[in-house]
């Protein structure tokens, strides 16, 4: 099936919202409804094969839809249905959420889905349930807003297009809170209007940013800044912000052999980022160190956040005119994309294709051609003349991973 382009899907939604308005029954629509959705308007292919209908559980109920690859479990209801309204199932009253997920956790572990969809062919209902609070915590729309929320069901056929729009949803969180933070910290300088002051700000928030980055991204031990900050108080917090920054700019064969553990096991980063004592750290108050060390640090997973998205929203909180003589500057991702896809993505992406699809490779021998172009990605370097070390580490650390 030839790939659909953004108006094709748009209109192909607008036809099947018209064709199943006000129409919908839960025995004998359920299977068209869903093979009609995910193959004409999402693009699915093999959609027999990829939608199982009525999957036996091992409690004695029946799983109206379920989307292996997707690891989706859908409950179909006919249109008109309250799906707030508890109905009786093996034996108690429960909500069609419920319902499902009484299902989910009848699976074992493998096959235990990570979204349950609800749907009445009038609304949809998506749950996610690595969320905190799944049950209550969903998105919907209906079924006439289909072309315009199209999106929202990528993740049945693009598993790659959710996780992107997870991850662009907490960086915007993470990016709220770094705004925050810049706000309260800049409140804490003695002259914040200071070109001194602004350049200072920005760079403790960065060499902060950074932090919080590495300690989720195994580029630092887990919780290592964490477990550092969180004996100190507030009053205590910028003087111990100030050993770890010198920590992380001194050499391992250079630092005193009695550090405590806590700052013993901070790896060293070279390129500068760290380098200067005389960088302004103001005084930190209760608010400041509940905000950086619970719901920045203990609170916020960092692995899950984009870089490049976090990046837009980060930059706009720093002063322009000294992000500007600092050299700092946010690139979109469509932008970036232009230059590194004709430059050496593209290359390298028709490689590791090549390697994987390459005819009559044994096991063994595959394994080593992959071998050999994990490490040639883990030695390459990009834009060394302009782009600081810590980058680099980074970009490198992403791509052999």
């Amino acid at each position: 099936m030839a790939e659909m382009t953004h108006a094709q899907r748009v209109a192909a939604a607008r036809d099947f919202a018209s064709r199943w308005k006000d129409r919908g029954a839960e025995k004998s629509d359920t299977q068209q409804f869903w093979i009609d959705l995910c193959s004409e308007v999402l693009g699915m292919e093999h959609q027999t094969t990829a939608l199982h209908f009525e999957s036996r559980t091992s409690g004695a109920g029946w799983i109206d839809v379920v989307v292996p690859d997707a690891k989706t479990f859908i409950e179909q209801k006919s249109l008109g249905i309250n799906m707030d309204k508890p109905e009786p199932r093996q034996g108690t009253m429960v909500t069609p959420y419920q319902q499902a997920k009484r299902y989910a956790d009848q699976q074992r572990n493998s096959k235990r889905p990570d979204y349950i969809v609800i749907c009445n062919f009038g609304e949809f209902r998506i749950h996610h349930l690595d969320d905190e609070f799944p049950e209550t915590e969903y998105e919907s729309f209906k079924l006439e807003e289909l072309p315009e929320q199209l999106h929202l069901l990528d993740f049945l056929v693009n598993p790659q297009a959710q996780r992107a729009r997870r991850e662009q949803k907490a960086s915007l969180q993470a990016g709220e809170l770094i705004g925050k933070l810049y706000k309260l910290l800049r409140e804490q300088y003695v002259d914040p209007d200071s070109t001194a002051s602004q350049h200072a700000l920005n760079v403790l928030c960065v060499r902060l940013v950074f932090c919080l980055f590495a300690e989720d991204a195994g580029l630092f031990p887990k919780n290592a800044v964490l477990n550092y900050l969180a004996p100190f108080n507030a009053s205590a917090l910028r003087l111990a912000l100030k050993r770890l920054f010198i920590q992380l700019d001194t050499p391992l064969d250079q630092r005193d052999p009695y550090d405590e553990q806590a700052l013993a096991v901070m790896p060293y980063v070279n390129g500068g980022l760290f380098t200067g004592t005389d960088v302004e750290i103001p005084n930190f108050t209760d608010e400041i160190r509940e905000l950086l060390i619970t719901e920045l640090s203990a609170d916020t997973d960092w692995s899950h956040i984009s870089p490049t998205i976090f990046g837009g929203v980060f930059e706009s909180t720093l002063n322009p005119e000294t992000r500007h003589q600092g050299g700092m500057h946010y690139t979109s991702p469509e932008n970036i994309h232009k230059v590194i896809d004709p430059l050496f993505l593209d290359a390298l992406t028709d490689e590791l294709t090549d390697i994987i699809n390459e005819p009559g490779v044994g096991v063994v021998k595959r394994r080593n051609n992959l071998k050999r172009y994990h490490d040639k990605l883990a030695g390459l370097t990009f834009f060394e003349t302009f782009m600081p070390r810590w980058i680099q580490t980074r970009a490198n650390y992403d791509l052999a991973a």
